[in-house]
């Protein structure tokens, strides 16, 4: 009986110990395995064996793993003191320095990212802090990549979730941004009735050329006509006088039709109520010539009218009608 016992004993100890030895690494993790406390070695995912009691195994996570830190108050480069808080996104690329080159990596990290915040946001202002966040993360990676390379932990990407400043500065960014609206809103009407004013001043002045040219056409086509008028004038004027010398000169005129003529003309001067004659030395010859007339038309034959005329010439005072002129 005693040797049952001290059988069972055995083979709960094997059990203990085969169940000691097996471990098993899921995905995602690495095991770090020390013997005596001293690194001999990683394991990767899967099935693998320690000895009992020599040798300890430990997982460390190497999936990316973000950490929230918590709120935290900040005073930027024009002393304006803001809430912040990022998120941090880190990955364990080599668990022996992660286990052995610092106490608590994920603590050093929490650390760290409050730090680095401060020294960011207190080389910015607040402007620069509230519109240039993909700069303000860059920096932050830059500045923690630099201490936690030597952890065996690689920072992927920090991104920044609250920037909260102090209701005061809330107000005077809201009358700020009102200001600049209505300053926008200002220079697109003064911009606008600028260009209103260009249109308009383009249009008068396309207006000014359509109606310069269509004068500039208008007198082009009144002195044509005038021009035409004054040759057309001219044409008529000379077929007149070509008709009357060629009709003159077929009669075959003596001197006494010449001054005839002459007379004639000098009677519809003096019809004219402003018109003066003026007779010189020189027109003895036209005043020999309307003697001339004078004597022909005296010497010309008396009329005597048809059957029943003479009570009509005597009517007339005994006066001698004179005889017409010869016909041209």
């Amino acid at each position: 009986m005693e040797g049952f016992v001290i059988g069972v004993f055995v083979v709960l100890i094997l059990l203990v110990l085969m169940v000691s030895a097996i471990k098993i690494v899921h995905q995602g993790y690495v095991g770090v395995v020390q013997q005596f406390g001293a690194f001999i070695g990683l394991r990767e995912e899967g099935v693998t064996f320690v000895v009992p009691f020599m040798q300890n195994l430990t997982y460390v996570d190497t999936r990316e793993t973000p950490r929230t830190g918590d709120r935290q108050q900040v005073i930027t480069r024009d002393n304006v003191a803001v809430i912040v808080n990022a998120t941090i996104f880190s990955q364990v690329v080599d668990a022996r320095a992660a286990l052995f080159s610092v106490s608590n990596y994920l603590v050093a990290i929490d650390q760290l990212a409050r730090t680095s915040l401060r020294a960011v946001f207190g080389s910015i202002t607040l402007d620069d802090a509230l519109s240039q966040r993909d700069q303000i993360s860059t920096l932050l990676q830059n500045q923690m990549e630099s201490a936690t390379d030597k952890w065996g932990v690689r920072i992927t990407r920090v991104e920044i979730v609250e920037i909260t400043p102090p209701d005061q500065i809330l107000q005077a960014m809201a009358l700020q941004k009102q200001a600049d609206q209505e300053k926008r809103a200002f220079i697109f009407k003064s911009e606008g009735q600028q260009q209103s004013a260009v249109n308009l001043a383009d249009g008068q002045r396309q207006a000014f050329i359509k109606e310069a040219e269509g004068s500039k056409q208008a007198a082009i086509l009144k002195a044509e006509g005038a021009r035409q008028a004054a040759i057309l004038e001219a044409e008529g004027r000379a077929q007149a006088i070509a008709t009357v010398y060629a009709a003159i000169h077929q009669q075959n005129p003596d001197p006494t039709l010449v001054s005839i003529l002459q007379l004639d003309t000098l009677a519809r001067f003096a019809d004219s109520p402003n018109t003066k004659l003026i007779i010189p030395a020189e027109s003895s010859a036209l005043l020999g010539a309307a003697q001339a007339v004078r004597s022909v038309i005296d010497s010309a034959p008396a009329y005597t009218g048809a059957a029943g005329g003479g009570g009509a010439a005597g009517s007339m005072g005994g006066m001698t009608p004179p005889a017409p002129p010869p016909s041209v």
